[in-house]
């Protein structure tokens, strides 16, 4: 088994050269064994998404685990945030297997040990330390199967309201595993709407499963103008992201969809604290000051930002990369197509174009987020050198997550990736002149230390 497989917020690898039959076998042993002699549980919670290596590798992770002597509630086939429903209603601890957005030969082990979020940070590698060690325990655990979607259905529209104005969306669920349960939950709402890319496929075969990738949406935004659709949505191939298409077929960068949010629910909550990632643009920072609220920037990572946002008890946060986690309506609702829901309940309550209700946010200029290769043993020392050139600049720095430096005149962010061998870079600025010049410099550094 590779090390280098265990990341900041998961397990994830190639399959089968780095994840395969046997890691999955190992991992089900490691698990069982830590959660009965480290937290003292029974039994845990088995699912996995619609890539093609998942079905065979839930297999042996559940042969693994039930060695150990621990029980397994198995859900099958199922999106991530069913998954985190099925860990809710059972109050147990469980493992997702999915490579979430990476591509098709991609695959892991999202998992968790506290009611917070998945693993994350230190908890993951302490599990690495304890799976190398290798003193499992060794038992007779049973397999007990079920099925979440009907449960999942109902559970996910409650406190939805949407008003009289039916909008037409055309939802790109890109063959990933939202295809076993978006039609039967927008069938349920006041929506007019068509999806492309139904058919489960772990081939991905129309394009690849991530929507916070322009290039993505390409069939999305063809389709949203063909139709004379209001949006176009668009989700991930375990669900727990989405994308945003305005009825114009421009991209919607997911922090003005946050902006959006907290708009339409700042005056009905109590708690008036936002949570966004590093990578956000400051137009979020400045709306959320313009209305009131007090915001928190945080680190990049759905498992980060899902368990602050519930130690925080907060009613909304989320990343630029799509994942958000609501909890004004539903208790920790993090999911790509209530996302979606909640987007289409403020259409429904006006007749104001989706452009329009976003066309007076601040203007700031900003790169996309832009990925340079670079080895897992190499990116972070990249990162530290970074970091060591900014702090003899004497840069305004905020070091929570990368380096994120500020100027007067706009920031600089750039990070390890910690779920692909890169290093990312986004920039942004008043001016495309200075957004140009924030771009040339950081370019620069990253290209004279990765070396």
């Amino acid at each position: 088994m590779k090390e280098n497989i265990f990341r900041e917020y998961d397990i994830r690898g190639i399959y089968p050269s780095e994840i395969n039959e046997t890691v999955a076998y190992t991992i089900g042993r490691s698990y069982g064994s830590y959660l009965q002699e480290k937290l003292n549980q029974k039994t845990c919670i088995v699912s996995h998404d619609n890539r093609l290596s998942s079905p065979v590798l839930a297999a042996y992770l559940m042969k693994g685990l039930t060695d150990s002597g621990l029980n397994v509630y198995n859900y099958g086939l199922t999106t991530t945030p069913m998954h985190y429903y099925a860990r809710y209603i059972h109050n147990m601890f469980g493992i997702m297997i999915t490579a979430s957005h990476n591509p098709k030969d991609e695959n892991g082990f999202k998992f968790s040990f506290d009611a917070l979020a998945n693993a994350r940070g230190k908890m993951i590698a302490d599990f690495k330390n304890y799976t190398f060690a290798g003193r499992f325990l060794s038992g007779n655990g049973t397999v007990s199967v079920g099925n979440i979607t009907e449960k999942y259905v109902e559970f996910i529209r409650y406190g939805l309201e949407f008003g009289r104005h039916k909008r037409k969306v055309i939802i790109d669920v890109g063959n990933g595993t939202t295809s076993i349960v978006a039609r039967k939950i927008f069938e349920k709402v006041n929506v007019d709407f068509e999806i492309i890319y139904e058919e489960s496929d772990g081939h991905f075969p129309n394009h690849h499963p991530d929507p916070s990738v322009e290039a993505n949406l390409e069939s999305l935004k063809k389709a949203v103008i063909q139709n004379k659709a209001d949006c176009g949505i668009a989700f991930d191939g375990d669900g727990d992201r989405i994308g945003i298409v305005d009825e114009n077929g421009k991209c919607v960068p997911i922090d003005h969809f946050m902006i959006l949010i907290i708009r339409d629910i700042i005056k009905n909550v109590k708690n008036k604290t936002f949570l966004y990632d590093v990578k956000c643009s400051k137009a979020l920072e400045d709306e959320i000051k313009k209305l009131g609220g007090t915001s928190i920037c945080y680190r990049t990572g759905a498992s980060y930002t899902q368990a602050k946002v519930k130690e925080e008890n907060l009613p909304f946060g989320g990343e630029y990369s799509g994942h958000l986690f609501f909890r004004d309506k539903i208790a920790d609702m993090g999911s790509g197509i209530y996302a979606g829901l909640r987007l289409l309940e403020i259409l429904s309550k006006t007749t104001e174009p989706l452009s329009k209700l976003l066309s007076d946010i601040p203007k700031y200029y900003s790169t996309p987020e832009i990925k340079f290769p670079s080895p897992d043993n190499v990116k972070f020392d990249v990162i530290k050198q970074i970091k060591e050139f900014c702090e003899t600049k004497r840069w305004v720095l905020n070091t929570i997550d990368g380096v994120r430096v500020s100027f007067n005149t706009g920031w600089a962010l750039v990070r390890a990736s910690n779920t692909g061998p890169n290093i990312t870079m986004r920039c942004e600025a008043n001016t495309p002149e200075g957004l140009q010049n924030l771009q040339t410099i950081f370019t620069n550094l990253i290209n004279t230390y990765n070396k």
